[in-house]
């Protein structure tokens, strides 16, 4: 391979690139692919990674070449404190005067790369052709001034945190930044945005929708290290920091962290099922596993924004799967019609037809409340089954898993599931 077709190749295989700079764990399929998408990007995009999956090493990557195959394009970047600005400002500069970054350039240009200048603020090339003297790449903490700055590129990265969740001011002062930075944007240029999400109104709701990458979909880290970062912070700033979601705290009835189990049996053989059925609208379609072992219950959930008709045989595989019957359902939405089609389409499977009577916030503030420290998980439950729990107060707008999850822990309460009387079958 000579010299040129060494360079075309790492240019085309950034990930490969991003492992001779001394980033050794990035990949391919992942870091690879969010790097050439930034690269290539023609109209604003976001970018959602959780905690330590080496999005903001992307994004020093992903400015530096920016700047060797777009020099006549200029790059404001913000994070939200100077000196975060300045991590990654030195982290570029590096990246920039490493000797395969150099060898590529001679290779592809038959020049140097020549830095001209470099401060904790500002780096600029020598082939860069400065526009109204603008720096190359100006780098600006969300305290700091935009009035007069442009730029055909703004990258934001976690210009959102901690001080956006407890702070309502601190929430409208960075949705004002980025709103200011329409007018920083030239015209033609592009916004990148990366970060995680920390508040139901912080300013990632004026951003474009966010391709997420959480914790369960990276590959970056093990059930085992997710678990001990599980237990190692609260509820809300593990949602945060690694599920890219916010949980309610003001109100919330489900704090703690749900618990998951680590066998490899079928803890819910013998157990009972329960469908929450939607009929439309915005409601979810929720089902419920569940059996008693002593003091605790063994759960899983599942549940789908869809018609309960479009969903049941997933359903009823999941009755089959993890060997529960009966399988309990209310009668006051559809009168019984969920139960006919059940037995329609598997005749031998019980069902047990009830009709509800207690006020949901108190079912599941009672039973479900009362039972949440003491429910093992199956890990493959849902997450948004899980996140609709740990959000719920009684002003939820969705409440389909509690409510289910609550049933099961209200049919497990008693001493047998047999006292909880169904009016039919």
């Amino acid at each position: 391979m000579t010299p040129e077709e060494k360079a075309v190749y790492l240019i085309q295989h950034p990930a490969v690139l991003g492992r001779a700079l001394g980033y050794t764990d990035f990949r391919d399929d992942l870091h690879g692919v969010w790097i050439k998408k930034m690269l290539s990007a023609k109209d604003d995009i976001t970018l959602q990674a959780h905690r330590g999956s080496f999005k903001t090493t992307c994004l020093c990557m992903v400015i530096a070449l920016l700047m060797i195959w777009h020099g006549k394009e200029n790059i404001i970047f913000l994070r939200k404190t100077d000196s975060d600005v300045a991590e990654v400002i030195k982290q570029v500069d590096r990246i920039l005067n490493s000797d395969i970054i150099r060898e590529i350039y001679n290779a592809l240009t038959g020049g140097e790369l020549v830095v001209n200048k470099s401060t904790n603020t500002e780096i600029s090339l020598s082939s860069y052709e400065a526009p109204r003297g603008a720096a190359q790449l100006l780098g600006i903490g969300t305290g700091g001034s935009l009035t007069g700055k442009h730029a055909d590129v703004v990258i934001t990265d976690d210009i959102i945190n901690l001080k956006d969740r407890v702070s309502r001011a601190e929430r409208d002062h960075t949705k004002a930044i980025y709103q200011e930075l329409q007018n920083v944007k030239n015209r033609g240029g592009r916004i990148i945005n990366c970060g995680t999400p920390w508040h139901k109104e912080d300013a990632f709701e004026l951003m474009p929708p966010p391709i997420k990458f959480d914790c369960y979909t990276t590959g970056l880290l093990t059930p085992g290290d997710i678990e001990r970062l599980r237990q190692s912070m609260s509820p809300s700033l593990f949602a945060a920091n690694y599920e890219l979601r916010h949980i309610a705290t003001e109100n919330a009835l489900f704090e703690t962290a749900p618990i998951f189990y680590e066998g490899k049996d079928n803890p819910l053989k013998d157990g009972v099922i329960h469908v929450d059925a939607a009929y439309g609208g915005e409601d979810w379609t929720a089902v419920t596993c569940g059996k008693r072992v002593g003091d605790k219950i063994y759960m899983f959930g599942k549940m789908w924004q869809s018609h309960v008709d479009t969903v049941l045989d997933s359903i009823l595989m999941i009755a089959d799967k993890y060997m529960c019957a009966p399988l309990y359902c209310e009668d006051n939405a559809d009168k019984g019609f969920l139960m006919k089609e059940v037995r329609r389409k598997r005749p031998e499977l019980p069902v047990r037809l009830y009709h509800e009577k207690e006020n949901k916030y108190m079912k599941i503030s009672s039973y479900l409340r009362k039972w949440w420290s003491s429910i093992i998980w199956l890990p493959e439950t849902d997450r948004e089954y899980l996140a609709q729990i740990q959000d719920y107060t009684e002003d939820a707008e969705h409440d389909d898993a509690p409510d289910s999850a609550s049933c099961i822990a209200r049919l497990l309460d008693r001493r047998t599931v047999t006292e909880y009387k169904p009016i039919l079958g």
